[in-house]
């Protein structure tokens, strides 16, 4: 009696790997310090992923002391591989200390 190599596993899916639905709106947090220009470079590159995403919803927030500003904008999301470059484009601006 010979063994039986087991089957192989069928290519995992990534839609169905996700816990997001998409198209789906996802809000993401940038934050970084108050300085000027911060929050178009952040929109700048929200818009280059989002081609529909709306400037006017996003939302401002300064810190204690006022020396740094947290941003949420709320982008479109059309795919995992789409989020992971937005995120990857966020983190490596020079402006940009954190994203959640």
């Amino acid at each position: 009696m010979t063994a039986r190599a087991p089957a192989p596993f069928p290519a995992a899916d990534p839609r169905k790997d996700s816990l997001i639905a998409y198209p789906s709106r996802f809000p993401i947090k940038v934050m970084g310090a108050k300085v000027d220009g911060f929050v178009n470079a952040v929109t700048r590159i929200a818009k280059q992923f989002d081609p529909g995403f709306d400037a006017a919803s996003v939302e401002l927030r300064d810190s204690k002391a006022g020396n740094y500003l947290g941003i949420t904008i709320t982008v479109t999301a059309t795919s995992r591989q789409q989020l992971d470059d937005l995120y990857r484009a966020l983190t490596s601006h020079p402006m940009v200390k954190v994203v959640l």
